[in-house]
């Protein structure tokens, strides 16, 4: 029988990597986001939200049901995804192959049935579809994010010999440290840690300390459940945070400084153009992380403020 669909084990699979929030949240880059990664952006997903009365995602508010979220879920791979395996790969493929190719292009677009690995499988070269597929894949803008390392890996092993991870979308605390630090719990620590919430020491362990700290920064963005879980939601929100200040500090100065030099060539008060750039690259990174400063002055102030 030639395998068309995604297992039980595969959807599993997937969410161990994709979490389900059931409440609407900012992804990293403020695409209002809920249960297995769903955004307005796929048809399919308008569709499945259309019929429960849901047209706009509002971040904190728009909520749904896990059996829901199982039904859109479905909804969109059988739309979106398993066709794209299934008209691209050999008729031989096998069940955990079929999972692992799924699980990838879901994260990675459909497109991505036509890049190299899928040419290796096609060419029939398992093993040589699985090494590309567990060592390329894995950055954003140019640089290994320790997630998509640890998913790539995880999928080529699915897809060569059929075992299926956890995954690790979800953090909770442990009473003993791992035997490894966990990159994406350290990365958590650290903006914690410039944010003001105190998770003890940086060592990628998600012990109490650290659930404690998760829990105020919870507190302070009541649109996240306050549950010391470090999940997809959070851990968005946390990121959110840090590139905020990030690009507050770099496009403020970098257009100070590129604007100050042109006005400088052009005989015009360098000064005044460099501050007036300055301003409206401020205001901008202001406007796009309007969310994080309201989050920031709710801290401060105590006070709870919507996204």
């Amino acid at each position: 029988m030639t395998i068309t669909t995604t297992s039980p084990r595969g959807r599993a699979f997937m969410r161990g990597h994709e979490g389900n929030p059931l409440t609407c949240y900012l992804d990293p880059v403020g695409v209002r986001t809920i249960g297995t990664g769903f955004t307005m952006r796929s048809a399919a997903v308008r569709r499945e939200l259309g019929k429960l009365g849901i047209h706009k995602l509002i971040p904190g508010k728009t909520k749904i049901t896990a059996a829901q979220s199982d039904a859109i879920f479905a909804a969109v791979l059988a739309d979106e995804f398993e066709p794209a395996v299934v008209a691209s790969s050999p008729k031989s493929r096998k069940q955990h192959q079929m999972d692992a190719a799924v699980s990838a292009i879901y994260n990675l677009g459909a497109g991505a049935m036509q890049w190299t690995w899928a040419d290796l499988w096609r060419a029939g070269d398992i093993e040589g579809a699985a090494a590309y597929l567990g060592s390329h894949y894995n950055t954003a803008r140019g640089k290994k994010l320790p997630g998509l390392v640890r998913r790539r890996k995880e999928e080529a092993e699915l897809f060569l010999n059929g075992r299926y991870a956890t995954g690790g979308a979800v953090k909770e605390a442990t009473p003993k440290p791992p035997r490894k630090p966990d990159a994406i719990v350290k990365e958590a620590q650290e903006i914690l840690t410039s944010r003001g919430f105190d998770p003890g020491a940086i060592d990628g362990w998600m012990g109490e300390k650290t659930r404690e700290a998760i829990i105020a920064y919870q507190k302070a963005h009541p649109h996240l459940e306050a549950d010391g879980i470090l999940g997809p939601a959070t851990l968005s929100q946390l990121r959110r945070d840090a590139k905020a200040l990030r690009e507050a500090a770099t496009k403020g100065a970098g257009s100070a400084m590129g604007s100050g030099a042109l006005a400088f060539m052009a005989g015009l008060p360098w000064g005044w153009v460099a501050l007036g750039v300055a301003v409206l690259a401020l205001g901008y990174a202001a406007y796009r992380y309007r969310d994080v400063i309201a989050r920031s002055w709710n801290t401060w102030r105590g006070k709870e403020v919507r996204v």
